[in-house]
């Protein structure tokens, strides 16, 4: 393999919406640093937070937070009402970043759909399986995508973390596109299957916005008095503060490390979890079975849960009618992936074009 002379510096920066643009940066920071280079992290929120975890010796550094919130049921209306606030964030983060890239001396930057992370100082590039975003109205579909293209211009290079041709994983979401600067970099996931004893009969591993990922919470406790199973919850929250307790046959850890998560989940007999990208990434490794429960009102994770549903692969519920003992009883007749994806070092020789050309 080829090394690098002089090692690069190269700053990470996964958007805080959710843990899922963060973890999935976590494969890509451990090739760069097998590659020798100096990784940089920078973000905000529960996603520096799990990165500063998973990565204590790393430099990390705070961005503008989007702090993105659902005042209402409807997801048009609540980005539209807080697209001011989005915009300044991506400016003000604009500005952080180029104060960084000269006190740090920073070479690349990968950023994970922050959209203010890049600079034509340097080389730029940006990471997202959302190539066509998806809103509950079509006619706005066309709209975002001319402003969500406009803004990946902006980069050098646009990474995407599926497979080009079929099977894939993100179907429309992440193809067929006018873009030139794209190039796939097929799965990216933290994850490995292995055989381990199980000891719980349910893992669900929480995540996204707030107040949603509490609400789901909340109702997997509830619904689970009378199933007789043993249940761990892993919160997704990565505050100091948050303790481990236990209600009934209930175990509730705010936070696992990668190494910690994928040995709970092996030894699950079947997972509960958003139909976030990065979670059904995790899938694809793991090869588990599981329940998914798309983020109410976020039309990626219901497109994506449906996706599955109808290609046999995952059941999934809507939120608001989630019935977790009917929800487990039709999720284990699923068989999770079973097929092959041939990832060929697609993320391998991205970074080696990256850093050596």
């Amino acid at each position: 393999m080829i090394r690098l002379k002089h090692s690069k510096r190269i700053l990470i920066a996964p958007l805080n919406w959710g843990l899922g643009h963060a973890t999935r940066c976590i494969p890509i920071i451990n090739e760069l640093l097998h590659q020798n280079c100096e990784v940089l992290l920078a973000s905000d929120g529960r996603a520096l937070n799990l990165l500063k975890k998973e990565f204590p010796t790393l430099p990390h550094f705070k961005l503008p937070s989007y702090d993105i919130h659902y005042p209402t049921k409807s997801m048009i209306l609540n980005l539209a009402y807080q697209g001011p606030k989005i915009i300044q964030t991506i400016w003000q983060e604009k500005k952080v970043i180029e104060k960084l890239i000269e006190t740090e001396q920073i070479d690349i930057i990968l950023s994970d759909n922050r959209f203010g992370c890049y600079s034509k100082k340097i080389k730029s590039i940006f990471i997202t399986h959302q190539i066509n975003i998806k809103t509950p109205i079509s006619f706005f579909d066309q709209f975002i995508a001319i402003i969500n293209h406009y803004l990946i211009k902006k980069f050098d290079e646009c990474w995407i973390p599926d497979f080009e041709n079929n099977p894939n994983l993100a179907g429309s979401l992440a193809h067929k596109t006018n873009l030139k600067n794209i190039k796939y970099i097929g799965s990216l996931s933290r994850m490995t299957s292995f055989e381990r004893k199980k000891k719980y009969d349910v893992i669900a591993v929480l995540s996204g916005p707030e107040p949603q990922r509490t609400y789901l919470e909340k109702a997997i406790i509830e619904q689970s008095e009378n199933l007789n199973s043993k249940i761990l919850i892993v919160q997704g929250k990565t505050e100091s503060k948050a303790k481990i307790y236990q209600i009934g046959d209930i175990d509730i850890i705010p936070f696992l490390t990668t190494k910690e998560l994928n040995d709970a989940i092996m030894a699950s007999e079947i997972v509960i979890c958003r139909s976030g990208y990065s979670s059904i990434m995790d899938l694809v490794n793991l090869k588990s079975k599981a329940l998914l429960i798309p983020t109410q009102d976020q039309t990626e994770q219901e497109y994506l849960a449906e996706r599955l549903y109808l290609n046999g692969t995952f059941y999934y519920q809507n939120q608001k009618e989630f019935d977790l003992k009917i929800g487990l009883e039709k999720a284990k007749k699923f068989n999770g992936f079973n097929q092959t994806f041939i990832q060929e070092k697609l993320l391998l020789e991205a970074i080696e074009n990256l850093l050596y050309q």
